[in-house]
């Protein structure tokens, strides 16, 4: 098993100490006939924000898939440190406008995994769904249809129905991609909000600021792990040169 850190490493003694919420070594995954992930290896802290980094085609989203379950690895060992199943929040645009959904049934979707999607929701249910409604402040919109709010609106709507599934690992794929900067510093103070209140969130992103803010970078190309740590030795000049070029 990898670790984050070595000796040498200059990161702070709390990024070292922390323990694995997940944990997988010579992780190889894909699609049939497509191989995407090669041989990855790493810890994911528990109680931290952990970005995925990389270009398009280099296996964020794949590693997303095998992490929440939804994609099974050919070939490594993966480890999950943890009673639940990880909550998954894929890309705004895996979920149809035209589907005729409210926001609070989009939420309510997040409980499936208790109840299944054709059993009525207990007392407690509902109460999960309006304490993620309220958390992510989209309470006033839970009669909306998904396909009606704003992009920050309709992110924060699937984050809620993550959040409904009372995870410790939340899961998301590229939660910022596309919102208004106001909207992308909700989410990013939301997510900070969470690992204070003790879940473990990984995200794949674009954004370099975002990615700089986080506790741990996993940067990836051609699915493979090519830099692992804190962002600051991570995602450094050099590194970003030669998995896009030109900067």
């Amino acid at each position: 098993m990898k670790t984050m850190f070595n000796k040498s490493d200059p990161a702070p003694a709390a990024h070292r100490e922390r323990t694995p919420r997940v944990c997988f070594t010579e992780l190889c995954a894909g699609y049939p006939g497509r191989p995407v992930l090669r041989q990855l290896g790493a810890d994911i802290p528990k109680l931290a924000t952990t970005v995925l980094v990389g270009p398009n085609g280099s296996g964020k989203s794949t590693l997303l898939g095998v992490l929440a379950g939804v994609i099974q690895p050919t070939s490594g060992e993966l480890h999950h440190d943890g009673a639940r199943p990880p909550a998954f929040v894929p890309q705004r645009g895996a979920v149809g406008d035209t589907l005729p959904l409210t926001v609070r049934q989009t939420v309510e979707m997040g409980r499936w995994g208790e109840r299944g999607p054709w059993r009525r929701l207990t007392r407690r249910d509902r109460a999960t769904v309006d304490a993620a409604l309220d958390r992510l402040g989209i309470g006033e919109l839970a009669s909306r249809q998904l396909g009606e709010l704003s992009g920050g609106q309709r992110q924060r709507a699937l984050i809620a129905q993550g959040l409904a599934q009372e995870s410790d690992l939340l899961l998301l794929d590229e939660p910022t991609t596309g919102l208004d900067p106001e909207a992308r510093e909700r989410i990013g103070a939301l997510l900070t909000a969470l690992v204070a209140d003790g879940v473990t969130v990984v995200q794949a992103t674009h954004d370099l600021e975002v990615a700089r803010a986080a506790d741990v970078c996993l940067l990836l190309q051609d699915g493979r792990l090519v830099g692992q740590g804190h962002p600051d030795q991570v995602l450094t000049t050099s590194a970003l040169a030669r998995i896009w070029q030109p900067l």
